[in-house]
């Protein structure tokens, strides 16, 4: 399925998505102890959703199952996500450079670990990022600006023709379960690409800085984590009027400091490590 972005679900007829030009990709990085989960994450065979070949497609709903997502140790979130998920998660800026960066909740120290994620698959009581919430669907860049096409992951085990609700209806038109994914898909877009505008501003202001997380669990050998930025506070309180005023207008002053404050998140990250093992 083709979207523009932050438009309607189309509904075109036949192929609802051509080959993607390259995969979906939020999350920077490579799986490795000390370093931040591999691109795709927990998306295994996605491929471009078809209202001919999908068409008796089912979804079978498992609230509060989350075992695809219990071998990664970090996941993707939005600026709008902030003031939530810096409750419980250590946010940071993960990429190669400041500008390519991507902020991310860390849920883990150790490569396809997730420590929010019991054997059971349930996730703790606490905030679930939209990332999470919308597989096993996903959005794919096209070569047009703006343009994806809506893949769907062949390797999530609630896909089927037997049970479940369908996808398309008799006619190839999406259902409602369909209809409210595809909304979710454009919402969560949108504000990634918000996102985006705002990590390219903390990095024209210079303000996200190199970070080494330390880990120290009790009964292992120490490690660090590489490969993350943060906002550095002191350059922050250097900047003028004009560009703090830019980022109150843009709401954004409020995400910087929930960032701030939920790195104290990552002590209580480790101890959940020492908990788990």
């Amino acid at each position: 399925m083709n979207k523009k972005q932050e438009s309607p679900p189309a509904k075109a007829a036949g192929e609802i998505g051509g080959a993607p030009s390259r995969a979906p990709a939020e999350a920077p990085g490579d799986a490795g102890e000390g370093r931040i989960s591999r691109t795709l994450l927990f998306y295994e065979r996605p491929v471009p959703l078809n209202r001919e070949t999908h068409r008796d497609l089912r979804l079978r709903d498992h609230p509060g199952d989350f075992s695809f997502a219990r071998c990664t140790n970090s996941i993707p979130v939005a600026g709008i996500e902030f003031p939530e998920a810096c409750r419980d998660y250590p946010i940071v800026f993960a990429g190669t450079s400041p500008a390519a960066s991507i902020p991310t909740v860390l849920v883990g120290l150790r490569a396809d670990e997730n420590l929010f994620v019991g054997s059971d698959g349930r996730w703790e009581p606490v905030y679930v990022p939209a990332f999470v919430r919308r597989y096993p669907f996903v959005l794919a860049e096209k070569p047009e600006p703006g343009d994806f096409t809506v893949c769907v992951d062949e390797g999530y085990p609630g896909l089927g023709t037997g049970e479940g609700e369908p996808l398309f209806d008799e006619q190839g038109k999406e259902t409602p379960p369909l209809q409210r994914a595809l909304q979710f898909l454009g919402e969560f877009q949108g504000q990634m690409q918000r996102t985006r505008e705002f990590v390219e501003r903390l990095a024209s202001m210079d303000l996200l800085q190199p970070k080494v997380i330390q880990v120290a669990p009790k009964d292992a050998a120490a490690f660090v984590l590489q490969g993350v930025f943060v906002v550095d506070e002191a350059r922050l309180r250097e900047v003028d009027d004009a560009a703090l005023r830019t980022l109150f207008d843009a709401g954004e002053l409020g995400w910087i400091y929930a960032h701030l404050i939920s790195l104290a998140n990552i002590n209580s990250l480790t101890l959940r490590l020492d908990r788990r093992h």
